[in-house]
């Protein structure tokens, strides 16, 4: 019985790509039969990404004889399951699903992974065609230990990107999404309508999800939450204040009533009503703007202007004519998904207590947004979270 580890890598890349499997039968040499009447246990988040996964099932069953049991649960269940059953070392499943913004630095400490850099060096266990050079670097980056251990494959990137109402902003006079954080400040003021109940701009206000958001504000300064050792917070230096004032103006001035309680799934419905002209969040709530059924924003565009902060990982998903040709996309979205894939960094601090530190913070950024100054709320959030910071390097 060969081990359950060696098995992951002959199947977690079709399964996490199942584009491969469209071409895995021109590959002769390579014996995707060799684990006939295996079984692997596989754990996913509820996401449309899982659902992909899923619906391709039948197809690696098909090509590798091998039969596959899929467990797929929501996000809030899931993480603290996987993390459970993982530290037991007798996992329920094989390969699973982890959201590396989150569990990166738990996952290396814990070494809860083989290494794949051997398994897929092994002809005979990877097919010759899977090319790793076609991830993008930052998804790598993620993927890989400070020890150059290759734990994951990236299998998505949400990205954050700028999205823009062309209609709204033609009203305006404004034919094109603006390039700077003075901008966007600028348009999001001339775009504002209360009297008619249209804003310039929504953004998470909502503790713990608001932390993404400020932190790729703060990426605009070029500096991170934390120290690069993970040690020593960066969340009340001159500029982490600025970004939080930022932050605080554009959305107390621009944004609708009761922001301070927006979740992505708020700021989505508001913008698809056609009631905000800026919503900044991720790539991966993109798809609905381009359902008539269920926007009335069909003829959104998304910007690359302001992003860094679901795409795959894989660079020449956006390269496919087919994929092109055949996608309700705008042409824009293809271009910043691009741009972003190759300059994106991390929207969260890559320590081991990052709930802690969305609440912590997170209720400082709340804080920050309902009006309080944003220097005291950020110093004193710091002075909250370093201990918890420090300890958790103890261990």
């Amino acid at each position: 019985m060969i081990r359950r580890r060696h098995l992951l890598a002959a199947a977690a890349s079709t399964l996490a790509a199942p584009a491969i499997v469209e071409r895995a039968n021109a590959q002769s040499a390579f014996d995707w039969k060799q684990f006939k009447g295996q079984s692997i246990e596989v754990n996913y988040q509820l996401s449309p990404r899982g659902d992909v996964a899923k619906a391709h099932i039948k197809e690696f069953e098909e090509l590798t004889g091998i039969k596959v049991g899929f467990e797929q649960i929501p996000e809030q269940q899931q993480r603290p399951k996987v993390a459970m059953e993982m530290a037991t070392g007798h996992p329920s499943f094989d390969v699973v699903n982890v959201g590396m913004h989150v569990q990166k630095r738990l996952i290396e400490r814990a070494n809860w992974m083989a290494d794949l850099r051997p398994f897929i060096a092994d002809g005979s266990l990877t097919a010759t065609d899977f090319n790793q050079a076609d991830f993008s670097k930052p998804s790598m980056e993620v993927a890989t230990g400070p020890d150059g251990k290759l734990n994951v494959l990236p299998l998505n990137q949400d990205l954050f990107i700028l999205y823009w109402n062309k209609e709204l902003f033609a009203q305006k006079g404004l034919n094109a999404a603006p390039k700077t954080l003075e901008e966007t400040m600028t348009m999001a003021h001339q775009l504002t309508d209360a009297s008619k109940g249209v804003y310039g701009f929504v953004g998470r206000g909502l503790k713990n999800a608001n932390m993404t958001f400020w932190d790729d504000i703060l990426l605009k300064w070029d500096q991170e939450t934390v120290t690069a050792d993970g040690r020593k917070l960066l969340t009340d230096t001159p500029e982490a204040i600025e970004a939080a004032t930022w932050y605080q103006k554009i959305m107390r001035e621009c944004a609708p009533p009761g922001v301070i309680g927006f979740n992505w799934n708020e700021c989505q419905t508001t913008f698809m009503q056609g009631r905000a002209a800026i919503w900044w969040d991720g790539i991966g709530f993109s798809a609905p703007m381009i359902d008539p059924n269920k926007s009335k924003v069909v003829g959104w565009s998304a910007s690359s202007r302001t992003t860094p902060g679901g795409t795959p990982a894989r660079l020449s998903c956006y390269d496919d004519a087919d994929v092109l040709k055949g996608s309700a996309f705008p042409p824009e979205w293809f271009e910043t998904t691009q741009t972003s894939l190759k300059m994106a960094r991390s929207g969260l601090p890559v320590i081991v207590p990052v709930t802690e530190f969305r609440d912590t913070v997170g209720t400082a950024v709340t804080n920050i947004v309902a009006g309080a100054d944003p220097a005291t709320e950020l110093k004193k959030a710091t002075a909250a979270f370093q201990p918890v910071l420090d300890k958790s390097n103890e261990a």
